[in-house]
């Protein structure tokens, strides 16, 4: 089986998304929504847990939302008036049954569910202790380690247990947690990853972001904080802060490429940040030419961005088909090079003789860039100029989003010109971290305390690498703990 979407095979991908409803009659067809709305942050698998008062009920199943939880017999299966549910990708293996969240344990203080965006850059470290003192693991996953954490804590309260799990824990979470008690949705204390609250009536819903909220119909009230946790016990709501308080570092790449632009973060549109970062790039990297053109979709907004700042014409120069599955059976390499084309195509009239800019948000192994740019040049294209959303990625991400090992980033590989050779263009520019920032309302990037997690292109990675410390392969990393959001 061969992915027929070559330019998103080539991308970043945040690996989960996660909603949560507490207080709704048919909450788990709520949930089924929402993950709807959030199926890009993982397309792997999904699953859903209900709490009906008196019992927990599960379904998780690889593949989509649509197909698995569409079905009126498996909502059906899933009463009561709190439910939470999850979206994955998985960052190395196969996806298997036992790693879809939300997983679910019976403690002695009864059921607890949790689904997962992040990852714990030290649960590998963790584990190993957990293993050691009789902790038996059923998955591969991070997450269990919040499960065992919180199961072996010597603390009286589930809610104190909680928090001492969470105090044991390095790295990234936002997490969506069901007891009998009620509902927890919590950050770390960085806010490295995304969670927003919003109200449904009397029902208050938690979701990875605004869209969510609004595929449900819920009214946006406020992003959860960084360190904070939000429980909700009998319809009422309540906060509290257990951590020292931190200089929040939440992804820039949310900006760049993983949220839905027509999200809204930190009062902002993803998508009118988009498009400043595209007339950003504009201004630092100019050049003639007579059309910008888009790679689809993630480089639609600072594409247009480009055009409105250079005043060089936008167009639609590849045309993205919205009818082909995601697999297509190819027998050999001839057909497998014509299934390329079943999901995008050059609009070669348009494009024939042209000079031509391609916008697109990031270059990760460099290989979707080559067969773009070889795209337009067997469309005819005069010129093809590459410009870069993002800056160079450079580093590997250990917060929860699928990345290659260092050694496969062409950035870390090659310099600019190194990398403007290998995808074959006549020019290649990125824009500064500088520029993304100014993009984002800042002045620069202040080095001291830089308001974003962008260790993907600066290495400043905000936590302790614990794991990858002591591992000396990111393969066996991978191994004894796969990271999955």
């Amino acid at each position: 089986m061969f992915t027929t979407q070559p330019f998103d095979d080539d991308k970043l991908r945040e690996e989960c998304g996660i909603f949560g409803v507490s207080g709704a009659d048919g909450a788990a067809a709520l949930v089924a929504l929402g993950l709807h709305a959030l199926q890009h942050r993982g397309q792997e698998a999904a699953g859903i847990c209900s709490w009906d008062g008196a019992m927990f009920h599960t379904q998780r199943a690889q593949g989509h939302v649509a197909g698995n939880f569409d079905r009126p017999e498996v909502i059906e299966s899933l009463p009561g008036a709190t439910a939470c549910g999850h979206v994955r990708y998985s960052t190395t293996g196969e996806t298997s049954n036992r790693n879809i969240q939300p997983l679910y344990a019976e403690l002695a203080s009864g059921g607890f569910a949790v689904a997962h965006n992040g990852n714990l850059s030290n649960a590998m470290r963790l584990r190993k202790d957990l293993v050691r003192t009789g902790s038996i693991f059923q998955s591969t996953s991070d997450t269990e380690v919040i499960i065992h954490l919180v199961a072996t804590s010597n603390y009286r309260t589930l809610l104190d247990r909680f928090i001492d799990a969470l105090k044991q824990v390095e790295g990234a979470y936002s997490l969506i947690c069901m007891t009998p008690e009620g509902m927890i949705a919590c950050r770390d204390p960085l806010g490295i990853r995304p969670l927003v609250m919003g109200k449904l009536g009397d029902a208050y819903i938690f979701a990875s972001e605004t869209v969510a909220l609004d595929v449900v119909g819920a009214e946006f009230v406020r992003e959860v904080e960084p360190g904070e946790l939000v429980i909700v016990s009998n319809g009422e709501l309540r906060s509290i802060r257990p951590f020292a308080p931190l200089s929040p570092r939440p992804c820039i790449f949310e900006w760049v490429y993983f949220s839905r632009p027509d999200s809204i973060s930190e009062d902002r549109s993803v998508y009118s940040v988009r498009k400043a970062i595209g007339a950003e790039l504009a201004q630092e990297n100019p050049v003639e030419a007579d059309l910008v053109i888009p790679v689809p979709d993630s480089g639609v907004p600072a594409a247009i961005g480009y055009a409105q700042a250079s005043g060089i014409p936008f167009e639609l120069g590849i045309i993205r088909s919205h009818y082909v599955g995601r697999t297509f059976i190819q027998p050999g390499d001839k057909v497998r090079h014509l299934g390329v084309k079943l999901k995008h195509n050059a609009n070669r009239k348009l494009i024939e003789g042209k000079r031509i800019v391609l916008v697109d948000d990031s270059i990760v192994r460099g290989t979707t860039s080559l067969k773009i740019v070889q795209m337009m040049r067997d469309a005819g294209a005069a010129e093809v100029h590459m410009r870069i959303a993002s800056p160079p990625t450079r580093h590997s991400c250990f917060y929860g989003v699928d990345t290659p090992e260092r050694a496969k980033l062409l950035a870390a590989k090659l310099d600019l010109g190194g990398m403007t050779d290998y995808i074959q263009a006549d020019s290649l520019a990125f824009i500064s971290i500088d520029g993304l920032y100014r993009a984002l309302g800042e002045a620069n990037r202040t080095s001291v305390r830089p308001k974003y997690c962008d260790a993907c292109f600066t290495g400043d990675y905000p936590t302790p690498l614990t794991d990858q410390d002591e591992t000396s392969s990111v393969d066996q990393l991978a191994v004894l703990a796969e990271r999955v959001g």
